[in-house]
C-alpha cells in the first residue's frame, strides 16, 4: 500500500506543568495567541493555539518542527497549508514508538476516504498527523491524534471536504 506524509510526523510534547504557570506563548516568546467564537467553536483570528486543543475543521499553518507545543492556526476562509479533518484517542498501553505511530497512521489513512470523498490514492492529497511522546503518554495520559490534510505545495482556502481530488 503506497503511503505519503505531508512532513515528518510530528510529535506533541506534554506541557501540561508549563501551561499551568503561564499561556505557552509567553513563555516561547510566541506569536499571539488564535481567538475562536464562543458558540461554533470555530477559528475566527489566527495565531498560535496549543496543540492539545486542536478541533477537527480547525485550518492551520505549517509547523516544522518535530515537537509541537502550539501551531499556527488561521480562520478556514484564509489561505492555509492544512486542515485537521479527524482525531482519535489511541489506546491505553505502554509506550510503544514504532505501534503509536502505525495507529496513528491507519487511523489518520482510514478517515481519509470519508472526508475527502476518494480512497487515498486516487486523491492528489496528502495527510499527516500530530501523536503523542514518550513523554507526553507518560506524564501526560496523552493518547490523542490529530490528523490533518493538505494539498502538497499550495495552500488551499475553505474546506477539502469532499473535494473528491
Amino acid at each position: 500500500m503506497r503511503r505519503r506524509r505531508l512532513i515528518p510526523v510530528a510529535a506533541i510534547l506534554s506541557i501540561a506543568l508549563l501551561s499551568a504557570c503561564a499561556p505557552v506563548a509567553e513563555l516561547f516568546g510566541g506569536d499571539a495567541q488564535a481567538t475562536r467564537d464562543a458558540q461554533s467553536g470555530e477559528v475566527t483570528g489566527g495565531g498560535q493555539i496549543d496543540v492539545f486543543t486542536l478541533s477537527v475543521g480547525d485550518c492551520l499553518n505549517d509547523q516544522s518542527a518535530s515537537e509541537v507545543y502550539e501551531v499556527p492556526v488561521v480562520p478556514c476562509d484564509e489561505p492555509h497549508d492544512y486542515e485537521v479533518y479527524h482525531d482519535f484517542a489511541l489506546a491505553d498501553g505502554e509506550w510503544d514508538q514504532d505501534a503509536v505511530y502505525a495507529a496513528a497512521d491507519e487511523g489518520c489513512y482510514t478517515a481519509f476516504p470519508d472526508f475527502v470523498g476518494l480512497s487515498y490514492e486516487e486523491s492528489t492529497l496528502d495527510f499527516a498527523y500530530y501523536a503523542p511522546t514518550q513523554l507526553s503518554w507518560e506524564d501526560g495520559d496523552d493518547r490523542m491524534v490529530s490528523c490533518y490534510i493538505g494539498d502538497p505545495g499550495t495552500q488551499t482556502t475553505g474546506s477539502l471536504a469532499g473535494v473528491a481530488r
